[in-house]
């Protein structure tokens, strides 16, 4: 029978059952051949190294005794592996689910900004940097000294706006001056002070260049009618030649430092000095010893410890939110972009406030988008190990670890265990590929719609 009889053309015979196997035998040749390199190469870099790191992790450090699970159990009871695992769970809620929020708010947010794609360009700029760079960027950025690091400097300026700063740290008083220890850091006149006789409060200990920026030079205090009236100052003259409990030309007086008048372990009276370190005290602190309390010689605020055991690990989150809340955004912006006005207008008609419109209608309609990006940042985060090895100091590395980091510890250190090691990769593995059938799934009913 041809082809012909049906449609009444002319006739073209059909090729015998066995030649149309012949032709898709081919066609299957043809095929395994271009598909022969991928496989080879996905074989070779995927597949063998997962089987060989299976096998590997039931082998004992030297690789030459069956331990069974031995390693397995090791990663469930030392506790550096354990903490390396409590923090990959801190990583994988934490890291993705604030950068895809961020990009959220950044993407919706950059469509009703006028400078909004300068904005996009500057967010997802970092980006461009690689995970080395970064971590050498916010190693330097958690510096704890304010003059190093950006991080404290700008903790230490907002504290100092709202808090009293440091006065005179490592100042005292020398052997020969008027002053001696009063207990809990403080200073205390030897002897009372009397009206009409100037109250001297000589230190020393202070650098020159730690002076407040507006302090003038030491003078008498001029007696005031019954008051007690004194200086205190830096006794000591750059270039040497000063004398000790006199007030030499160019000598700072200590501005701001804290006088105190007590009476019988009672405080009368106190006042501050002014930038030349005169003061004056009221007549009731006639009679009394003068103290300057520790107050005025404690550290001043040095910031916060971000590389320290408690916050190292928030800390490194927070360096890869700025690496990567620029990613969310541009996906999430291009979700956004395909959104259909007309519903958001219509929400808008119907008396939906702008924080209604964004809950009730923009996040659900982009809850394909924010899948996706949670879902490549969560695996992302699963083997996160360049910027924990670069950021976290090693005092902190051990409170900081991850499993990626600690696979590499394990595997290649000192002290090195390459079956303790594979049985890391293969429960890194184990993490990722429930993310994946998800995301798998996932596509697969997106692509049915």
């Amino acid at each position: 029978m041809t082809t012909a009889a049906a449609t009444g053309g002319p006739a073209s015979p059909v090729p015998p059952a066995d030649k149309r196997k012949s032709v898709t035998g081919t066609r299957k040749i043809v095929a395994a051949g271009f598909l022969l390199p991928a496989l080879v190469l996905l074989g070779a870099l995927v597949v063998y190294p997962i089987g060989y790191s299976l096998y590997r992790s039931f082998f004992d450090q030297s690789g030459s005794s069956f331990a069974g699970l031995d390693n397995y159990k090791e990663i469930f009871t030392e506790d550096s592996i354990l903490t390396a695992v409590k923090n990959n769970a801190i990583w994988v809620v934490v890291a993705p689910t604030v950068s895809t929020a961020l990009g959220l708010i950044f993407a919706v947010l950059t469509e009703r900004v006028r400078w909004g794609t300068a904005f996009k360009l500057i967010v997802f700029m970092p980006m461009a940097i690689s995970m080395l760079a970064a971590g050498i960027i916010f190693r330097l950025v958690y510096e704890q000294d304010p003059e190093r690091g950006v991080a404290n400097a700008v903790w230490v300026g907002v504290h100092d706006t709202f808090a009293e700063s440091a006065g005179f740290p490592k100042a005292h008083p020398m052997p020969v001056h008027p002053l001696k220890a009063g207990g809990g850091g403080s200073f205390i006149t030897k002897e009372p002070v009397s009206a009409g006789k100037e109250a001297l409060l000589p230190l020393v200990g202070v650098a020159p260049a730690k002076m407040p920026s507006d302090a003038k030079p030491a003078k008498p205090a001029q007696p005031a009618g019954g008051k007690i009236t004194g200086t205190a100052w830096l006794d000591f003259t750059k270039g040497g030649g000063g004398k000790p409990n006199s007030i030499d030309a160019n000598e700072l007086g200590l501005k701001g430092i804290k006088v105190e008048a007590v009476k019988d372990g009672k405080v009368v009276a106190s006042a501050r000095a002014a930038a030349d370190g005169t003061f004056t005290l009221p007549a009731s602190a006639d009679g009394a010893q003068l103290r300057l309390p520790a107050e005025n010689f404690r550290e001043p605020y040095n910031g916060v410890n971000w590389l320290g055991p408690s916050l190292v690990t928030p800390a490194i989150i927070g360096s890869y939110v700025w690496m990567w809340a620029g990613f969310a955004m541009v996906l999430i912006a291009a979700g956004l972009a395909s959104v259909p006005r007309e519903l958001l207008e219509a929400a808008r008609v119907d008396g939906a406030n702008e924080w209604q419109v964004f809950r009730r209608v923009t996040v659900p309609l982009l809850a394909p988008v924010l899948a996706v990006v949670l879902v490549t940042l969560m695996i992302n985060v699963l083997k996160i190990f360049d910027l924990v090895f670069i950021i976290a100091p090693g005092s902190a590395q051990d409170d900081a670890n991850v499993l990626a980091l600690q696979l590499y510890r394990s595997s290649f250190g000192t002290d090195s265990n390459l079956g303790l090691g594979s049985a890391i990769a293969v429960l890194l593995l184990l993490l990722v590929i429930p993310v994946m059938l998800f995301n798998i799934r996932r596509m697969r009913r997106e692509a049915r719609r």
